[in-house]
């Protein structure tokens, strides 16, 4: 063998010894920090968000930080067929094969804030429909609610699909929309949050703010509460799934955002699905 061969064969060995350890010692895809783009790569979002990219924090502005370790809380309330519990430091939203399942928290409703969640979603069933994910700000009064006609959507998206949805809704059939282009279920990990001030509405997507609205006609001035739900179609068969969110954060507006909440507004429809009579 040749000196050269030899050296070649000691220099593939070298980076085969060390090319596991520096896998091994670089963060997983969740700390790399890569914000949103609609339509860009399934990367991972990494420890960054809204909360801190956009300095909710200061000021003292953090009210409270739901996390899900031990027995699920009284505070939490559990609507539909399926298995809530914490899990793992998780709350989670386990499905039958039919039927709505949610989790609302009923902690004081709240007119105006910053709300961020980090969730991911999973697909375990082969037949039937897919269950959407939803997490919104739903009105603290049960009147109020008309089939979700004063609802704001963090998210709303089939998992494994490359559509989410995001929505502010109020009287008389007004809805605001946007949908982005992205991957959002098989355990990926993914953080939302929305702000809601008395002159606008702004979107977050991993750190990343993808919409603000400022229509006067978009703010219901209601005080709202939390709500997780994997939404089934009624008299159908489900594909089981999941929901798994390991924190829930609200902030008041006390601290200015660090950054620019400059985004695209929505685009204005008509929501045709409330129901009952107005409060």
């Amino acid at each position: 063998m040749t000196a050269s061969r030899s050296w070649f064969r000691a220099l593939l060995l070298a980076v085969a010894v060390a090319l596991p350890m520096t896998l091994l010692a670089v963060p997983s895809g969740t700390a790399f920090g890569r914000p949103f783009v609609p339509g860009a790569s399934r990367a991972e979002p990494g420890p960054i968000h809204a909360g801190n990219t956009f300095g909710w924090y200061n000021g003292g502005g953090l009210v409270y930080d739901e996390k899900f370790v031990g027995p699920l809380a009284k505070r939490w309330k559990v609507e539909g067929p399926g298995l809530v519990r914490n899990q793992h430091g998780m709350l989670t939203l386990n499905t039958y094969s039919h039927g709505t399942v949610s989790a609302t928290l009923m902690r004081p409703g709240q007119k105006y804030g910053r709300w961020e969640t980090r969730l991911r979603s999973r697909v375990y069933g082969k037949t039937g429909a897919n269950y959407r994910v939803l997490t919104e700000l739903v009105p603290m009064s049960r009147k109020k609610e008309r089939c979700g006609e004063l609802n704001v959507g963090l998210n709303r998206y089939v998992p494994g699909r490359r559509n989410l949805n995001l929505y502010v809704r109020n009287r008389p059939g007004l809805l605001y929309q946007a949908k982005l282009r992205n991957s959002f279920g098989r355990d990926q990990w993914h953080t939302f949050a929305v702000e809601v001030t008395p002159k606008r509405i702004s979107w977050f997507v991993d750190a990343r703010v993808v919409r603000t609205e400022r229509r006067p006609d978009a703010l219901s001035d209601v005080n709202f509460r939390v709500r997780f739900t994997m939404l089934g179609v009624k008299g159908k068969k489900m594909k089981k799934s999941r929901m798994q969110m390991d924190w829930l954060r609200y902030w008041a507006l006390k601290a200015p955002n660090k950054k620019s909440t400059k985004a695209p507004r929505m685009v204005k429809k008509e929501y045709t699905l409330a129901c009952g009579p107005a409060a």
